[in-house]
């Protein structure tokens, strides 16, 4: 297995431009450096939409619930290439995906105090008719939640959640009101 951590990132400025690249444990290392990451929600045919509780090995935010596959492109890679391999790597899936908004946050780990400070870019799709079959390195659990639900359930427990998952869902909202 790779060690993530040795793999690049790259490093934006507030408008999303390019800035260079850094070691994944170095761009998460306080006080961070802003860099290129994305978050992809998917869907199935009755509107639940699947999270994943990650793995408790993970140097950020472990074993908190989030949206369905989150990682970072490699410098120049596509954002939804860099997604699809992810989605494939983290739950074994395919689905055609798409781009619908972005988001700049920051937050710091209070158990690790690894920093995540990422020009987030926030992809939907669908899954259809596919078993989702996360792999234990990257995924503890999975769960189909309603997105009303979800959004209650951010919001009055907050700390069982990743700090981009609220970013994620209002990105998502906004993109299909």
């Amino acid at each position: 297995m790779v060690d993530r951590e040795t793999l690049l990132v790259e490093l934006v400025d507030e408008q999303g431009r390019a800035q260079g690249s850094l070691s994944v444990a170095a761009a998460h290392t306080a006080p961070g450096r802003l860099h290129r990451a994305f978050s992809v929600l998917l869907f199935d045919a009755d509107g639940r939409v699947l999270l994943q509780q990650r793995a408790g090995v993970k140097t950020r935010f472990p074993l908190l619930w989030t949206n369905t596959c989150c990682g970072h492109p490699e410098p120049g890679q596509a954002v939804v290439e860099a997604a699809a391999k992810r989605l494939h790597e983290e739950l074994g899936i395919t689905a055609d995906l798409s781009e619908v908004g972005t988001f700049t946050y920051q937050a710091t780990d209070p158990n690790t105090g690894r920093v995540e400070f990422e020009f987030d870019h926030v992809l939907i799709g669908t899954l259809e008719q596919t078993v989702p079959q996360p792999n234990p390195d990257e995924v503890d659990d999975i769960s189909w939640v309603r997105p009303d639900t979800l959004a209650e359930q951010v919001a009055t427990e907050p700390e069982r959640y990743t700090p981009w998952l609220s970013g994620v869902l209002e990105t998502v909202a906004a993109a299909r009101s």
